[in-house]
This record gives structure tokens, C-alpha cells and sequence, in this order.
């Protein structure tokens, strides 16, 4: 409910928060969470977790900010669309987000899409030693 609270807040103090994953980043890291938040019972105050969320909050920025830098112009307006309708650490099958985009060609989703989004490390599968499985999915980062 706390991480809810988070988003919610900064999201409303800055729009941007609603869309950065700070969930994700908080798995990535979720004993030091845990820890933090045992260290702070302990001293009796959350100076701690505070700097912990922040240090997250700063290497998400950080993050997006350097795969900005690295798209520069060579995005293109499939991959664009692509990225704006996926959710970053969220697992999508290649037929929902053809759905989501509207495709019925597999070609054109693969060779516009697809293809140079994880060619730009934008998108990445969750099998990647298995590239045709059915329970393959695609992930944001």
C-alpha cells in the first residue's frame, strides 16, 4: 500500500512519476527495501528510506535519461509507438501487443517493431535462448 502512496504522490507533485517504474526498481532491490525499512524501526525515524527511495528514484532517472541520450534520432515512429504501449518490467506476448498497436501482419510487427526495438536493447525477451517458444514474452527496460 506504501509503494501505492509513493506513485500516487509523486505522480501528483510531478506527472512524469506516474510513469516511471518505481516498482520495479524497488524488486530489483527488494532485501536492501526490506532492510531499510527494519533499519529505520530501529533508529526511530525514516531518514534512511528516504535516501534509499531517493538513490532509487535518482538511478531510474538516471536510467531513462541514458537510454534517451542513446536512442537519439535513430528511433523511429514504430518503435516510439511500440514503447508507448508497453509498461516498463510488465511481460507482453508478441499477439498482445499487436492487438495493442492494432497489427494483423506478424512481418510488419517483427520487422518495424519488434526487430529494432530489441536491436536497441529498448525491448528484451524472457527466453531468450528461446526465441519461437509459445510462452515467449517481451519486456520493456
Amino acid at each position: 500500500m506504501a509503494r501505492l502512496w509513493h506513485t500516487a504522490i509523486l505522480s501528483k507533485w510531478k506527472r512524469i512519476f506516474a510513469y516511471i517504474p518505481i516498482e520495479s526498481q524497488i524488486e530489483k532491490f527488494q532485501d536492501e527495501y526490506y532492510q531499510t525499512i527494519a533499519d529505520c524501526h530501529k533508529a526511530g525515524n525514516s531518514d534512511i528510506f528516504i535516501e534509499f527511495m531517493l538513490k532509487q528514484i535518482d538511478d531510474i532517472l538516471d536510467d531513462i535519461s541514458r537510454q534517451s541520450s542513446e536512442e537519439g534520432e535513430q528511433v523511429t515512429e514504430y518503435v516510439k509507438k511500440l514503447l508507448s504501449i508497453m509498461e516498463y518490467g510488465v511481460p507482453y506476448t508478441s499477439r498482445a501487443i499487436m492487438d495493442k498497436l492494432g497489427l494483423k501482419s506478424k512481418e510488419t510487427f517483427r520487422k518495424n517493431y519488434l526487430g529494432p526495438a530489441m536491436e536497441m536493447h529498448m525491448i528484451e525477451m524472457t527466453i531468450p535462448d528461446k526465441p519461437r517458444s509459445k510462452n515467449q514474452r517481451y519486456i520493456k527496460r
